[in-house]
């Protein structure tokens, strides 16, 4: 499929999801109203704004009692009371655009590459998902600082507010994305169907087992060994600083780390066991769609591969997150809402290991790619028999 052909798919799907979180943001205001605690319960009312608020346009209370418009309380800067609402008002405009802009430069090439044809449809809407998340972490990440300037405190441990930043708002991208890559991929179908025949490569099956073997290991890499509890507690307190930049730990735990867990205490070994069962399930997606990912792209490069490789790493999280919510459930007696709060962990650190996972997979398929028969293919038409 053509650059052309793939943007417009690609435009409608981020068009979409704009639309959905700003939709999202301006429901805040609901939950305000007395109905809605009376009808959902003070818990949920909670739960859900805390969801629903980094993309509303509606200000916090920090960042009104630093803004000075309760009086001119708080004002960190004692000037004019309107700056800090306009600068959360202009992270609110950068976060929205910075969605638009990310999920149709990943959805081009997704697309592109991922046609929703031949056999290609699940793959493809679950890739755009997952893409969806991502856009929405990178456009959380981009508009930050500009929120943490909002709340008067952007000379205060800016790393650790940058890292909270990052982590908010994640619950709503998994719903809204969604919805955006259904609506992506029927376009998607509907524009392929005059783009002709979408071709798919040959590839050899050691060679596809061994790319998505190394793929893998630069997960688990991040996951078992990065993400022990002593290795982790090393990572967040080795890098140690002063001033504005001090106390990186948080965000680098952001960035590097896909889970946590420890050796069992207190707990039996059966339930230590089966509680790591989720990790098992991540690894075992990752390296059943590296294994498969190859054969399905029009063309296997690097950009595709590692593109590609981050959506199936955040969908495996989301897997992971799910089974832990089930095995939480059936002891925890908490509500649905409270269990599900940690779903979209872990998307930064996914964006990270997706790449370098995709471009070592790509070499790797490379390099072995002329050992082994052919595989995931479709068979060759015999030629009719001439006259």
């Amino acid at each position: 499929m053509t650059y052309r052909g793939a943007a417009i798919p690609a435009l409608i799907g981020g068009v979409l999801l704009t639309a959905l979180l700003w939709w999202a943001g301006a429901s805040t205001e609901a939950l305000h109203l007395q109905g809605a605690t009376d009808a959902l319960g003070g818990r949920v009312v909670a739960e859900l704004q805390q969801w629903l608020t980094p993309w509303s346009y509606d200000p916090p209370t920090s960042v009104r009692f630093g803004s000075g418009v309760l009086g001119e309380i708080g004002d960190p800067a004692g000037g004019d009371a309107t700056r800090y609402l306009s600068l959360y008002e202009t992270a609110l405009q950068i976060r929205f655009a910075a969605v638009f802009v990310f999920f149709v430069s990943g959805a081009m090439l997704l697309v592109r590459r991922l046609p929703p044809v031949g056999g290609r449809l699940p793959a493809a809407l679950l890739a755009l998902w997952g893409w969806g998340v991502v856009a929405g972490t990178l456009a959380v990440t981009v508009s930050a600082p500009w929120l943490i300037a909002s709340q008067g405190r952007g000379s205060y441990r800016f790393l650790p507010q940058l890292a909270g930043v990052i982590s908010s708002g994640r619950q709503m991208l998994v719903v809204t994305a969604l919805l955006a890559s259904l609506a992506t991929v029927f376009a998607a179908r509907v524009v392929a169907r005059s783009q002709g025949p979408l071709p798919r490569e040959a590839v050899p099956v050691r060679a596809a087992r061994l790319a998505a073997t190394v793929g893998t290991a630069v997960i688990a890499l991040s996951l078992v060994v990065l993400s022990y509890e002593s290795v982790a507690a090393e990572l967040q307190t080795s890098f140690s600083g002063s001033g504005r930049f001090s106390e990186p730990g948080d965000l680098l735990r952001q960035w590097l780390l896909l889970g946590a867990w420890s050796a069992p205490a207190g707990v039996s070994f059966g339930d230590w066991l089966l509680y790591r069962a989720a990790d098992v399930l991540l690894l075992a997606l990752v390296w059943t769609a590296l294994r498969r990912l190859p054969a399905m792209l029009t063309r296997v490069t690097v950009p595709a591969m590692a593109t590609a490789t981050v959506c199936v790493t955040v969908l495996g999280l989301l897997a992971s997150q799910l089974l832990r919510v089930a095995l939480d459930g059936s002891t925890l007696k908490w509500d649905l809402m409270y269990l599900s709060a940690g779903i979209g962990d872990g998307v930064p650190a996914a964006l990270v290991w997706g790449v370098a996972a995709g471009a070592a997979a790509t070499v790797t398929l490379r390099a072995a790619g002329g050992r082994g028969p052919t595989a995931d293919t479709p068979a060759a038409e015999p030629e009719p028999a001439r006259p």
